[in-house]
C-alpha cells in the first residue's frame, strides 16, 4: 500500500500505471468510484456562480453503442473501464453523467463485469466535454476481482 487506508492484494494491480492485469483468464467484477472537482489552481468562481454538479443520464452502464439522439447532450463526464485501453469497442463498462453549474465536487461510480484473458489489462478513462477542467480527488478508487473461470 502506498498510503494509509489503502487495501491492495494479489499481483495483479499496478499502480504506478493504474491498470490491473489479470493473473488468470476469467470473469471480473470491476468498480471505480471517482470523487471530482475543479484542480486546486482553477480560478474562484464569481459571486451567484458555483461549480458543476453531476446528473446522471438516462443510460447508466451500457455494452452496445448509443443509438442517435439517445443520452445526453451539452456538457457531460464519461467514466469508462476498459479492456487493453479499447474504449470504443463493446468490451468496455461506462456511465455518463450530465455536468450542471451548481457544486464544486461530486462523485462517480462504474460497476460491472468483464472478462479477460490473462495478460490483458483494464483501466479507468474520463471523458470530460465540459468548458472547464476537473480533476480526480483523493479518495476514489478502481477495484478488481475475480469471480470465476
Amino acid at each position: 500500500p502506498e498510503r494509509e487506508g489503502m487495501f491492495h492484494r494479489g499481483p495483479g494491480l499496478n499502480l504506478t500505471s493504474g491498470q490491473y492485469t489479470a493473473p488468470i483468464a476469467g470473469y471480473y467484477a470491476f468498480t471505480t468510484t471517482l470523487h471530482i472537482g475543479e484542480p486546486s489552481d482553477s480560478p474562484v468562481a464569481l459571486p451567484g456562480q458555483s461549480g458543476l454538479a453531476l446528473i446522471p443520464c438516462s443510460v447508466p452502464v451500457r455494452r452496445e453503442p448509443r443509438r442517435k439522439g439517445q443520452g445526453c447532450r451539452g456538457s457531460r463526464l464519461r467514466v469508462l473501464i476498459c479492456v487493453q485501453s479499447h474504449c470504443q469497442q463493446n468490451s468496455n463498462l461506462e456511465t455518463v453523467s450530465r455536468l450542471e453549474n451548481s457544486g464544486d465536487l461530486f462523485t462517480i461510480s462504474v460497476t460491472g463485469t468483464l472478462y479477460l484473458q490473462a495478460g490483458q489489462y483494464a483501466s479507468v478513462f474520463v471523458d470530460n466535454t465540459a468548458g472547464s477542467p476537473l480533476t480526480v480527488q483523493s479518495g476514489s478508487d478502481f477495484s478488481a476481482v475475480l469471480l470465476g473461470v
